[in-house]
């Protein structure tokens, strides 16, 4: 099911933590990639999952000179990530080598991708930090990939930082990190997420005021309920 418009609205705005805990209630408790941070300011990211998998480089396999063939997985998928997607690189959590730079992230933001996310390392992370591409990896790792990694497959289900990811699954960032939302239940989850936040607004103002959290957070005393009503009705949410 392709990710819509008003969908992918309401994620943007939604917390990482948020979505875990709609997922959660649901028995999905392993769908936060582990071990990512994001780079820079740009953290916010929402689109389908567009992936690519490195396995263990045979050198004799991997010298600098198949960068020259066009169909290289690593530069395919750069060229094939379609807009709006995010590109989700299983580098097998080893940042000893780089899973891509600059210049390929670059590429990909002009292309109108949204995002890209390793659980290795990427090159030239100082100059990434600075784009309008929200980029998500473990560390920085200055050696090209081809000293630890050879690109191998495209747009095929992968593991990223032990999450399970398929084409398609609707991927999520901010500045806690990743998390990877089935695609067949992302509009649900962008709703459930979103009613979530509205309550816990209200229960931050609430604690804020100095009230306690018991029968607040969550709501079990009638009062509360009434009281977050009213709340909304009068905010117009």
């Amino acid at each position: 099911m392709a990710l819509d418009n008003a969908t992918r609205e309401k994620l943007l705005a939604v917390s990482t933590a948020t979505i875990c805990t709609a997922l959660f209630k649901r028995g999905l408790r392993n769908q936060m990639i582990q071990g990512v941070m994001p780079l820079g300011a740009s953290s916010r990211m929402v689109g389908e999952a567009f992936t690519l998998r490195y396995m263990p480089a045979r050198e004799d396999r991997n010298p600098v000179s198949v960068f020259q063939n066009p169909e290289h997985p690593q530069r395919k998928a750069v060229e094939d990530c379609p807009p709006g997607a995010v590109m989700v690189i299983d580098s097998r959590k080893d940042p000893r080598a780089a899973s891509a730079g600059s210049i390929l992230v670059s590429r990909m933001m002009v292309r109108g991708c949204a995002g890209i996310v390793t659980d290795g390392g990427f090159r030239d992370s100082p100059e990434i930090a600075e784009m309008a591409m929200p980029a998500y990896h473990a560390r920085p790792s200055a050696p090209t990939n081809l000293t630890v990694h050879e690109a191998i497959g495209i747009n095929e289900p992968i593991g990223c930082g032990d999450a399970p990811v398929f084409p398609g699954d609707v991927i999520v960032g901010d500045g806690e990190g990743v998390v990877v939302i089935p695609a067949e239940i992302a509009a649900e989850i962008a709703d459930e997420a979103t009613e979530m936040t509205v309550f816990e607004d209200f229960v931050a103002e609430r604690v804020l005021a100095g009230e306690t959290i018991i029968g607040l957070y969550p709501a079990t005393r009638d009062d509360t309920v009434a009281a977050f009503a009213a709340w909304r009705e009068q905010n117009g949410r």
